[in-house]
């Protein structure tokens, strides 16, 4: 495919050099292309509807502080708007890692471009995020980086392209544009501690492998990586805690029921379990276990996600009716 190359210079450009991704994640990836990628609004021709759940290392209880266990709750809508040969898309999730709690709610525009046997989307996204911090316990009470309660919300952008075809996806994104910089009351009051919202990217792809008349087998992968500072530096491909791998596998029967397995790097290995039901197999639901294989002291056993989805018809181009005089009686 033409694009890979496009892909491969664009991730290149945007490697970077941080310490840490600062956003959720979905072991239900290869469902969920909507928070992905705003090029990916619309791109099915069909409107979908999901909810996510995410319980991430259940029972961890390696602080004395609130928090504990990481939670995310996940809503996104895409919907083809075919008049304009294009779609829309609206993901809104809240996220809450110890202290920190962070709404985010993201609006994408996607324009398609017929290409090959599939479609090209490019989009565009609007982002609105609030970000509340706790009351910390600390060491030294002078300290002017010890957040005390306090919030801070910030605009941001996207943009991303996404290609759709009957037997392979992929895309890759970027957000958090313009690096916006919150901003919090400090202990000692009048002093601000900051936090910095970091680029991201995400690569994602996918291939549909008709295995027999009823099952279809699907690999797919997904790259994440940070992109903080300058794009100049020369430090920005070193850090290896800047990047985040995993691939899996899935099989689907009869569109119907799906298994699968997946792999972390670096952190666990997951199955995963769902299936349709209702009218064209239109509602799914589906779970996925993550058993964490690496530093469970540091993180606990395991990880636990919902889905359920909704698929509405697919959409059609409507032409009204011509009446004509001839068959007016």
């Amino acid at each position: 495919m033409k694009g890979t190359l496009l892909a491969t210079l664009l991730f290149t450009a945007a490697a970077g050099s941080a310490l840490a991704q600062q956003q959720p994640q979905f072991t239900h990836y290869g469902f969920n292309g909507m928070y992905l990628n705003p090029a990916y609004a619309g791109i099915k021709d069909q409107g979908e509807i999901n909810l996510l759940g995410r319980y991430q290392y259940l029972n961890y209880s390696g602080t004395l502080d609130e928090g504990g266990s990481p939670r995310t709750g996940l809503f996104n809508v895409s919907l083809p708007v075919l008049a304009l040969n294009g779609g829309v898309g609206l993901s809104v999730y809240y996220d809450q890692v110890g202290m920190s709690k962070m709404t985010n709610t993201a609006l994408s525009y996607s324009q398609h471009v017929k290409l090959g046997s599939g479609k090209l989307g490019i989009g565009l996204q609007g982002t609105f995020t609030y970000l509340s911090k706790g009351s910390y316990r600390f060491i030294d009470a002078n300290d002017p980086n010890i957040p005390r309660d306090g919030s801070d919300q910030k605009f941001d952008a996207g943009a991303g392209i996404w290609y759709e075809s009957p037997t392979f996806y992929g895309g890759i994104s970027m957000n958090n544009l313009l690096r916006s910089e919150y901003a919090f009351q400090s202990e000692r009051g009048g002093v601000t501690s900051k936090y910095l919202g970091e680029n991201h990217a995400y690569i994602t792809a996918g291939y549909n492998i008709e295995a027999s008349s009823s099952v279809v087998i699907t690999p797919m992968v997904l790259v994440k990586t940070v992109l903080p500072g300058k794009f100049s530096s020369s430090s920005k491909f070193d850090n290896a805690k800047n990047y985040s791998y995993e691939g899996g596998i899935r099989a689907t029967f009869n569109d119907r029921f799906w298994g699968g397995l997946n792999y972390r790097y670096q952190e666990s290995v997951s199955g995963l379990l769902g299936a349709s039901f209702a009218k064209d197999n239109a509602i799914r639901i589906g779970y996925a276990f993550d058993f964490i294989a690496f530093d469970q002291d540091a993180r606990a056993l395991s990880s636990h996600e919902i889905m359920l989805s909704y698929r509405l018809p697919k959409a059609t181009n409507f032409r009204p009716a011509i009446r004509t005089p001839r068959y007016s009686f």
